[in-house]
């Protein structure tokens, strides 16, 4: 079956994210454009403008009504999903990499890298108390100083942050109190991606090391590992199947001097309980650099580094080979 295949950037990609509803996917990539699409026929919907460099990370909130950026021209921004007006502007001091909403919408964390004499910081600000984004003045800031962090997302109910650093380690942030919950280290190198599962008791992790790791949410214990011959760059749990997709390929400044088909750069699918790979699916040219799975299980994206984002929906046999499993 054909993907469904967006253009609409210059750029690798750098994340893509579906909505709640799965209605729509959001699109960042290394150009400054932030683009939004029907996710069931492919069509643009618009584009959020304001940014002048490359923008690291998107995220929608549970009802749809905001969109949060965050971009290496050192500013996070937050902007009205239907109209693609501006609503917020926070400056940083270096490049945001994560940004994520909380459960309820109200309150936004964000990341920044540590380059040119800054240090890592993750911010919170309250949306409900407008004062905080006027002054720029997070209700908390958390330093890293030890090493930056590369991916983070929200845990279950908005309590705490789970953080994915450049060192492999992972850590939990309380969002009330700001103090380290618990730490593990189980890769060896960096992590690329984390995405939580549909009910948020687990998460999966995508690292440099080869592997993608499924942990416990709230105990952060390791459950599985996927094993690969090539850096994951990103990793996302099946909301209706024991099915995990793993995107990758080797770094993108090798890929010039390997042909298309040794680079492997195909999405692969492993099977969550057995960690077994049971099927891989190709198409990018480039290392894939994000993926997703739709809401609904039926179809997943993925985004690369060639520019373009992918919509496969699965063929009726996938859905038939897992209730007969």
């Amino acid at each position: 079956q054909k993907p469904i295949l967006l253009q609409g950037h210059e750029r690798s990609i750098t994340q893509i994210k579906y909505n709640r509803e799965g209605d729509l996917l959001f699109t960042v990539a290394k150009d400054p454009i932030v683009n939004v699409w029907y996710s069931v026929n492919g069509e643009r919907l618009g584009t959020y403008n304001g940014h002048t460099g490359a923008v690291w990370c998107v995220d929608a909130d549970w009802d749809t009504r905001h969109v949060l950026t965050g971009s290496a021209d050192n500013s996070c921004r937050l902007w009205d999903c239907e109209t693609g007006k501006q609503l917020a502007l926070v400056k940083t001091s270096s490049a945001v990499r994560t940004c994520g909403f909380d459960f309820g919408g109200n309150i936004i964390m964000f990341s920044t890298d540590k380059q040119m004499g800054y240090q890592c910081f993750v911010s919170f600000f309250d949306l409900r108390d407008p004062s905080q984004i006027e002054n720029n003045e997070p209700y908390m800031k958390i330093p890293c100083s030890d090493s930056k962090i590369t991916s983070a997302v929200w845990g279950p109910l908005g309590e705490f942050i789970i953080a994915g650093h450049e060192s492999g380690e992972l850590n939990q942030f309380s969002a009330k109190s700001g103090e380290q919950l618990s730490n593990v280290k189980e890769h060896t190198k960096q992590i690329n991606d984390i995405q939580t599962s549909r009910d948020m008791t687990m998460f999966i992790t995508a690292s440099k090391d080869n592997t993608a790791k499924l942990f416990d949410c709230t105990t952060l214990e390791h459950l599985k590992t996927f094993r690969t011959e090539r850096p994951v760059n990103s990793a996302a749990l099946s909301p209706i199947f024991d099915h995990v997709v793993l995107g990758g390929g080797q770094e993108a400044m090798d890929v010039t001097t390997t042909s298309t088909r040794i680079g492997k750069f195909e999405a692969r699918f492993f099977h969550l309980a057995f960690e077994e790979e049971f099927g891989r699916v190709k198409g990018h040219f480039g290392p894939i650099n994000s993926v997703a799975f739709h809401p609904d299980g039926k179809s997943y994206s993925s985004g690369g580094e060639d520019g373009y984002v992918r919509i496969h929906y699965f063929d009726p046999q996938y859905f038939e080979f897992e209730f007969e499993a």
